[in-house]
């Protein structure tokens, strides 16, 4: 009998000694302390990973880091740089969304739409030739969709081995372009792709789609309005350039990269319809002013406010030379028509290389963007694409084809660049809101029951919910 009692006790402390050892472990992961291996330690223990800052958050723990990568992908053991990547980390058990921006990545701690709903952790990668993550010397041959895309293969590749769940790929405008060009070089490594207001340029010189959308766009009344500012703009050269040339004195700007004042001028002039839809709403129209009893200040100031005379200077051009640089090599860039501005401009849209050093050389290629339309055509999987009706952008978005399997393309109506999974009508937002709980292994068991409306996981947050979508510069994406 003390025998059998001993060997029951023994059982009971070594049960007890497993759950203790169980929770010690999963404690360590979460964003609180535990007394196992600190989730710091462990980021970086991976070969290549150091430490620029950490930041507390309420629930999280906020890393800003640096990751080192190839220059060449395909030579691994040659020169290599630092990419700065952060990571909002909440806890080993729940899913992970690799957030792309596809420009410089934010240093402060924000959750991106999938992340929230999802209720998870969060990278965030900083796309590579954005300062700091750029190579010394820089060999821009070496920028191009597919050495992104392993710069993130590379990052999921090692930080999987502690976020082991599922990953979802997610991003806005060029942001979602890379997710959805890393979809199609590295199908296997992501559970699923929310891709927002991406463009798909297929045929660079075919752009009759945004003639198209900028024929029908918000209301007659609206587009009259706006196209009459930019008119006068331009019949007003000489007086507005006057004030431009003013403002650079004043603020230091110089023009070499573009070439001349006046080309920045009417680049920034040609942008402002673009730039209204792609940041504003219709009922924002009604701040446009009226063209023919406007003075120049408000000419001015109407378009400075919108497109920016900023915009074009070399001052404002060099910190997205990398974008230039791809849009003119591989993305393609828009064009469109412009009959109510006719014997007034002089260089029309103006192509990206006029927009990157002369000294870095540049020579498109045609068929990049028809491959990766292809692949999402006949292979997209647990792919969600988010189009913002209003949006120039999307005149030419992604299309699924025969062979996309669980696969989307949505669009919210009245929405800008900023669309969300939020703004979609209320039966597309509970299907794309349950889809990207199903592909995140989150979805409750009523919501895939049909039996409840799929919701995000997570609390609101004001402050780490903030889309920093910015009023930016330039005919960008």
């Amino acid at each position: 009998m003390r025998k059998a009692l001993r060997w029951l006790l023994s059982l009971v402390v070594l049960i007890g000694t497993v759950s203790a050892a169980g929770v010690t472990a999963g404690a360590a992961t979460a964003a609180g302390p535990g007394d196992g291996p600190d989730i710091k330690d462990r980021i970086l223990a991976i070969p290549g990973m150091s430490l620029i800052e950490e930041t507390p958050y309420p629930g999280y723990r906020f890393f800003v880091l640096n990751y080192r990568q190839p220059v060449d992908h395909r030579k691994p053991k040659g020169a290599t740089f630092d990419q700065r990547l952060t990571l909002l980390h909440k806890d080993t058990t729940r899913p992970t969304v690799f957030f792309t921006s596809g420009y410089n990545v934010n240093t402060s701690p924000r959750r991106s739409e999938p992340t929230t709903i999802v209720d998870g952790n969060q990278v965030s990668m900083e796309y590579r030739f954005f300062t700091p993550s750029r190579p010394a010397p820089a060999d821009w041959s070496k920028l191009d969709i597919w050495q992104a895309a392993s710069d993130q293969h590379r990052i999921f590749t090692a930080l999987k081995k502690i976020y082991a769940k599922k990953w979802i790929a997610t991003g806005g405008s060029k942001g979602g372009m890379t997710a959805t060009y890393y979809e199609r070089f590295y199908p296997r490594d992501m559970d699923g792709v929310v891709a927002y207001v991406a463009p798909n340029d297929v045929i660079n010189k075919e752009d009759s789609a945004y003639d198209r959308f900028f024929a029908k766009v918000g209301t007659k009344e609206c587009r009259d309005r706006l196209n009459s500012v930019q008119r006068e703009a331009l019949v007003r050269r000489d007086a507005l350039e006057a004030k431009y040339a003013a403002a650079a004195a004043e603020n230091g700007w110089t023009f070499t990269t573009i070439g001349t004042l006046d080309k920045a001028f009417e680049a920034v002039v040609l942008d402002y319809v673009w730039a209204f839809w792609q940041y504003s709403l219709l009922a924002d129209c009604g701040a446009i002013p009226t063209a023919a009893t406007a003075t120049d200040q408000e000419i001015w100031d109407s378009i400075d406010g919108i497109s920016g005379f900023s915009a074009y200077t070399d001052q404002g051009l060099e910190t997205y030379t990398p974008y230039y640089y791809q849009a003119g090599t591989q993305l393609g860039s828009p064009d469109i028509k412009l009959p109510h501005l006719k014997g007034l401009t002089r260089y029309g849209y103006q192509p990206p290389r006029n927009f990157v050093p002369a000294a870095i050389p540049m020579k498109f290629q045609p068929n990049v963007m028809r491959d990766v339309d292809l692949w999402v055509r006949n292979n997209a999987e647990r792919m969600l694409f988010v189009y913002g009706q209003n949006d120039p952008w999307g005149a030419e978005p992604f299309h699924l084809g025969y062979g996309s399997r669980d696969s989307y393309v949505l669009t919210a109506p009245g929405a800008n660049h900023g669309a969300r999974v939020s703004q979609l009508v209320e039966s597309e937002k509970a299907l794309a809101t349950a889809k990207i709980l199903k592909w995140a292994g989150v979805a409750p068991t009523a919501v895939l029951n049909g039996k409840a409306k799929a919701a995000p996981l997570a609390k609101a947050d004001a402050k780490l919910d903030r889309r920093d979508l910015e009023r930016e510069p330039q005919l960008r994406p």
